[in-house]
C-alpha cells in the first residue's frame, strides 16, 4: 500500500526528529514523572522506594530548616534581583554613549559574566576574606574602624550581602541585553521629547523604560527563576553557613538528597519549589500585561 506524499513527509520528519524526541522522553519526561512518584515514597536511595502518600509533603510543614531556607532564598531574591537589574541597566546606559574605544569598555564589563563559576567563587573568597581580603584592606585604608569592618562570609549578617556583591560582578550578561534594547529605541522619540522640553529623567521614565520593558520583564523572570534555584555559589563558598544564613532552598534540597539520603523527601521539596516558581512567574506575567509595552 503506497503512502500519500503528506504521510511520507510526516514519517521522514518524525525520523529526523526521533533523536530529539527520544532524548526528551528519556532525559526529561521520565525523570520528571519519576521524581513525582518518588515524592510520594520513602526512598532512602539504597533501598527500594515504598509508597507513603503525602507524608513527605506533611513532613515539610514540620521541618524548621525548610522555613530558614525559604526565608534566605526570598530575602536574597528580593534584594539581589532589583540590585542586579539596576546595575546592569546603569552599565548599559553608560556603555550606550558614543565615545572612542567603547567596544573595549563593553568587552571589559562583559568578560566577568563568562568566567567559570568555580573560578569566580575562589576569586571572591579571596577578595572578601575578612583578614587579608582586598575589599577589607581598602576599608581599613580609608580609616574605617576594625570593629565596623564586615566579616562577609563569616558573619551571618553580611553573608547574603557578600553573595549579592559577588553576583553584581557578573551582571554583564544582563547588561548586553539592556544595551541591545537601548540601541533599538528610535532616536526620533528622544529628539521629539527634547524639543517638547522633557529633561533626561522624564525621557528615561516615559521613553526608555517603556521601550525596553519587554527586556526588563525577561530579565526579571529569568533572574527570579535563577535566584529561587540559587545553589552553586552557596555550596562552594559557604556550605550554607554561618549559622544557616546562606542555607538556600536548593542547597538544603541537595543536602537532604545526597547527605541525608532522603530522596523521596527531596523530591517533594523539588516539586514544591517548582510550584512556587510557577506561581511567582504566573503572577509576574499577569501583572506585566498592564506595564509592559510591545511595539507593533
Amino acid at each position: 500500500m503506497s503512502l500519500k506524499p503528506s504521510q511520507r513527509s510526516m514519517i521522514v520528519g518524525l525520523a529526523f526528529c526521533s533523536p530529539l524526541i527520544v532524548g526528551l522522553a528519556v532525559f526529561t519526561v521520565y525523570p520528571v514523572a519519576a521524581s513525582f512518584y518518588f515524592s510520594l515514597c520513602d526512598y532512602p536511595i539504597f533501598d527500594p522506594p515504598q509508597f507513603i502518600g503525602l507524608a513527605n509533603y506533611r513532613e515539610m510543614f514540620e521541618d524548621p530548616r525548610i522555613y530558614i531556607a525559604l526565608y534566605n532564598t526570598f530575602i536574597y531574591a528580593i534584594l539581589g534581583i532589583p540590585v542586579g537589574m539596576v546595575c546592569g541597566l546603569g552599565l548599559a546606559m553608560l556603555l550606550n554613549v558614543k565615545v572612542k574605544g567603547m567596544a573595549v569598555y563593553r568587552t571589559v564589563f562583559f568578560l566577568p559574566s563568562v568566567v567559570p563559576m568555580i573560578a569566580s567563587c575562589v576569586l571572591w573568597l579571596q577578595v572578601l576574606n575578612p583578614q587579608n581580603g582586598l575589599l577589607n584592606r581598602l576599608l581599613r585604608s580609608v580609616g574605617i574602624p576594625e570593629s565596623q569592618i564586615p566579616g562577609w562570609f563569616l558573619d551571618p549578617d553580611w553573608s547574603k550581602i557578600a553573595l549579592i556583591i559577588m553576583g553584581l560582578w557578573g551582571c554583564g550578561g544582563g547588561m548586553v541585553m539592556y544595551l541591545a534594547a537601548l540601541q533599538d529605541v528610535p532616536v526620533e522619540l528622544y529628539e521629539s521629547a527634547e524639543i517638547d522640553g522633557a529633561g533626561p529623567l522624564r525621557r528615561f521614565r516615559h521613553i526608555t523604560i517603556p521601550m525596553i520593558s519587554p527586556i526588563l520583564l525577561f530579565t526579571l523572570v529569568m533572574g527570579m527563576i535563577g535566584t529561587l534555584q540559587y545553589f552553586a555559589q552557596a555550596y562552594v563558598m559557604t556550605g550554607g553557613g554561618p549559622l544557616d544564613s546562606t542555607l538556600f532552598y536548593s542547597l538544603y534540597l541537595f543536602n537532604v538528597a545526597f547527605s541525608e539520603y532522603k530522596l523521596g523527601y527531596s523530591s517533594a521539596m523539588a516539586w514544591v519549589m517548582f510550584i512556587v516558581i510557577l506561581i511567582c512567574t504566573f503572577i509576574v506575567m499577569r501583572v506585566s500585561n498592564k506595564v509592559v509595552y510591545y511595539r507593533q
